[in-house]
């Protein structure tokens, strides 16, 4: 995945919905929970990812970044 595709789901509504367009990619953001199972949800949906960070995973989930390097590891099938 690319971090535009990651910044595409953060968008959401559900997610972000007013993320700003000039967010730099290691800029930090803090997803609540609602939000984080939404964005998986859409993982899912859009690509075919089966997303299951354990709690040490979920840490990696502070940019877009970060979640774009978690999508992409080998922890995502």
């Amino acid at each position: 995945m690319t971090t535009e595709q990651v910044r595409e789901l953060l968008a959401d509504r559900k997610v972000f919905p007013d993320l700003p367009a000039d967010l730099a990619d290691d800029a930090p953001l803090v997803l609540d929970s609602m939000a984080l199972v939404w964005l998986l949800h859409q993982v899912q949906a859009r690509f075919g990812l089966t997303v299951d960070p354990s709690d040490e995973d979920l840490a990696r989930f502070d940019s877009v970044a970060g979640i774009t390097e978690y999508l992409n590891s080998g922890a995502v099938r």
